[in-house]
């Protein structure tokens, strides 16, 4: 995936060959005291002169296919609530009419001067491209905030060049509306043809309803069982992965009971991989416990060396920085103490703000092997994170890095 700067071109099929089918995705957030403002994807299909190809290729609110449905917007978002996409555009390359040389990709305020409502108020507005098919992201342009007492962005362009489509980040604004960048295009609008229909009207349905099921625990319980955190209109939160575990003799007795020299010490830690490509470990061993406000966004508690603390090991996972994510890998490994599962009875619990937790057990034991990779967690389209089971055992960190190719670099630490 590239990220691009204002001003920056990037090839679309030749990069990729066989690309057939794009998904922008464009989303903003809105500050809680303009939490009325509307915006608006848009798409202007243009020929060889600059001009939009007639009024039916202006595909927007009230016109959501264009280029004989070569173009299409999928949904008209009035709020701009929760995490990812708010709108979003597909594009079938292999349709779009032979007379159509770009597409123009805006986001405009809707009645954004009768309502006195401008871009200063609009933060975090993107523009994405990716492969509709292996949904794949291909380049993201974050917009920025120069555009201040502005009603339209213009934020960039799918144009065609020598016969391959490629993206141009533009980040240019417009004072006026939607009728006044369609001007800029040689096409004047009528007013009329810019007013929005009423939302509909919900209706009660007089048909008894089902008893909603509130769960409050979901279990993973064989390899590759993978579940999504809930989605809702406000961020993640704070997202707490707790490792809990109990150590047990022949005879059956707590941890707590055990002359020292028999006891194991069992830690907690990830593996991190963000969005820019950086990478790194939060774990007791090496005293690197992260940080939870500031990169990785990530922070284990405390070390737990007994299995005694009534609240085991926490790490602790910043789900409002959603986006900066790409995987976290978390795991156990025996630091001290024979290195036999079986003999600790582990479980890991992560607890979600607005959701069900969600429990991987150490199961599936590897007498041996010191490190348990516990689950996957993955970032899904910026929109919430996917947590995976996998509880497979490996004999250190480099083993498991290795399978999962994360490419760190290791050497032996203590704490």
């Amino acid at each position: 995936m590239v990220t691009l700067i204002k001003g920056q071109k990037v090839d679309l099929t030749k990069a990729h060959p066989g690309l057939k089918q794009l998904k922008i995705g464009l989303g903003w957030d809105v500050s809680q005291t303009a939490a009325s403002i509307d915006l608006d994807a848009v798409a202007l299909l243009v020929d060889a002169e600059g001009k939009i190809a007639g009024k039916e290729n202006i595909v927007f609110y009230n016109n959501l296919t264009g280029g004989g449905n070569a173009v299409q917007l999928t949904k008209d978002d009035r709020t701009g609530a929760g995490a990812g996409d708010d709108e979003q555009i597909t594009v079938d390359l292999e349709k779009v009419p032979a007379g159509i040389k770009k597409i123009v990709v805006a986001i405009c305020i809707y009645e954004g001067a009768a309502k006195k409502q401008d871009f200063g108020q609009v933060s975090n507005a993107y523009v994405r491209i990716e492969d509709d098919q292996n949904k794949k992201e291909l380049c993201r342009y974050d917009l920025g905030k120069e555009f201040n007492k502005d009603l339209t962005l213009l934020a960039g362009e799918v144009y065609l060049h020598n016969g391959e489509w490629k993206f141009s980040a533009i980040g240019q604004s417009v004072s006026g509306d939607l009728r006044e960048l369609c001007r800029q295009f040689h096409l004047d609008l009528p007013a009329d043809a810019l007013a929005k229909p009423k939302q509909p009207v919900k209706t009660e349905d007089a048909s008894p309803k089902p008893a909603s099921i509130n769960l409050k625990k979901v279990e993973l319980k064989k390899a590759g069982d993978k579940i999504n955190l809930n989605k809702t209109d406000s961020p993640l939160g704070e997202i707490v992965v707790n490792l809990n575990w109990t150590q047990k003799t022949a005879g059956g007795f707590l941890s707590s009971i055990l002359n020292a020299s028999n006891s194991v010490d069992l830690d907690l830690g990830c593996l991190f991989e963000l969005e820019d490509g950086s990478k790194g470990v939060v774990q007791a061993l090496g005293n690197t416990f992260g940080n939870l406000k500031q990169l990785p966004y990530i922070a284990l508690d405390h070390d737990d060396r007994t299995g005694t603390s009534k609240g085991g090991e926490n790490l602790r996972i910043n789900g409002d920085q959603l986006m900066k994510f790409k995987r976290i890998l978390v795991y156990a490994f025996i630091y001290e103490g024979a290195a036999n599962w079986a003999e600790v009875d582990g479980v890991v619990t992560l607890k979600q703000k607005n959701g069900p937790d969600v429990e991987v057990r150490l199961d599936e034991h590897r007498k041996g092997k010191r490190m348990c990779a516990i689950a996957l967690v993955e970032n899904e389209k910026n929109q919430t994170l996917s947590v995976k089971k996998v509880v497979e055992y490996f004999s250190g960190h480099r083993e498991m890095d290795k399978a999962f190719k994360w490419g760190m670099t290791w050497s032996a630490g203590s704490k």
